[in-house]
């Protein structure tokens, strides 16, 4: 059994009216055997596409490489937008060395509730997938369960977003397509990806998620 912990501390909290929460990033950055392309910095994964998208949306200009600049241009991108990073899974052990949510046991989660609680300038967080199980939506929806708090429906559409009541402010939770190959497929049977695809037969899965993700960076939600 490998133990897969996470190699980043929640980033930016104390500034951050967002955040964004996923689960783990791949195994090698564990192990800190990452690839030529790869970036030490949350979300670094060469295979990756939340920083693609957000350099598509910014126009960033953002190297993709092991350098010290490309992790400061991530950093510094997400201390001016007032974005910060806290994936809610803490550690998780592993049968098999990959970067699936399936395959996570015995999962340990950071008390994102706690720190909900503790900094009351967040106001939104943005899951980097839906639902599914071990997704982190799925373990931020046990993590409410547990301290009974109700979360209100605001769209039921992808990406689906909901609100809820905590210390006295309301949060609201958007879920977006995840940024991973693995959702691919989710999005070409989606009606939305489809029509768009119609209109412009060379529309691709990753303009679907650019032009998803782009108003939840951009704006106030």
């Amino acid at each position: 059994m490998f133990e897969h912990i996470h190699p980043y501390a929640p980033f930016n909290i104390e500034e951050a009216t967002k955040l964004i929460v996923g689960t783990l990033p791949p195994p090698r950055f564990t192990t800190g055997e990452l690839l030529k392309d790869d970036v030490d910095f949350c979300y670094g994964s060469k295979n990756g596409m939340l920083w693609p998208i957000l350099d598509q949306i910014f126009s960033l200009n953002l190297k993709y490489d092991n350098s010290q600049f490309a992790i400061d241009q991530r950093l510094n991108f997400l201390k001016k937008h007032r974005i910060g990073v806290c994936d809610i899974v803490a550690s998780a052990w592993r049968e098999k060395i990959d970067a699936s949510d399936l395959g996570m046991q015995q999962v340990e989660l950071r008390d994102l509730i706690g720190i909900l609680k503790k900094h009351s300038q967040i106001n939104t967080l943005l899951f980097t997938g839906g639902n599914s199980k071990n997704g982190p939506e799925y373990f931020f929806r046990r993590q409410t369960k547990e301290n009974g708090i109700k979360l209100q429906v605001i769209s039921a559409e992808v990406p689906r977003i909901y609100s809820f009541e905590i210390a006295g402010r309301l949060v609201k939770t958007v879920s977006l397509t995840a940024p991973s190959g693995a959702a691919n497929r989710a999005i070409g049977s989606m009606k939305a990806y489809q029509l768009q695809k119609d209109i412009n037969p060379l529309y691709t899965t990753f303009d679907f998620r650019v032009n998803q993700y782009k108003p939840y960076f951009t704006e106030d939600y």
